[in-house]
């Protein structure tokens, strides 16, 4: 993707808390060279942090893209979103073209408290739009990093 304002792409996910195994948290971020950079951290049983890298095709990108555009996610608006509290937070920005958002809401357990928010049709959208994400990024790492054992 070469350097018009139309091809410009950026998105970041952050979701984490601060608890008793210390600071927890996943992000990954697409940057616009193209690497797609990705952290888990949970000390959970000392476990240790995972950080990979890898660089995408042009392809990949834009079916990152189409996904995040045909989720209308660029038409939203964080305001009524719960505010994050001690059970963590979730962090989205995106720079698609020209338009550039950034939303900051606390952890969704689940869809009932979608629902239950004073935007559930806003609030939803960007769960969903996180789920599809998290499911492309474990997908693309996986497929990267998995090491198959040679059957002799």
């Amino acid at each position: 993707m070469a350097g018009s304002e139309q091809d410009e792409f950026y998105l970041r996910y952050y979701v984490g808390h601060k608890g008793k195994f210390g600071h927890e948290f996943l992000e990954f971020e697409f940057r616009p060279d193209g690497k797609l950079r990705y952290a888990n951290n949970s000390n959970y049983k000392n476990d240790t942090m995972i950080r990979k890298e890898v660089f995408l095709t042009p392809a990949v990108l834009r079916e990152c893209q189409r996904i995040i555009s045909e989720s209308e996610i660029m038409k939203e608006d964080d305001n009524n979103w719960p505010e994050p509290d001690r059970v963590g937070r979730q962090e989205l920005e995106i720079v698609m073209g020209n338009e550039h958002i950034s939303f900051t809401t606390s952890k969704i357990g689940s869809l009932v408290d979608v629902q239950s928010s004073k935007d559930p049709e806003g609030l939803r959208i960007f769960y969903y739009l996180v789920q599809d994400l998290k499911c492309f990024v474990f997908s693309l790492i996986s497929l990267h990093f998995k090491i198959k054992p040679i059957q002799s």
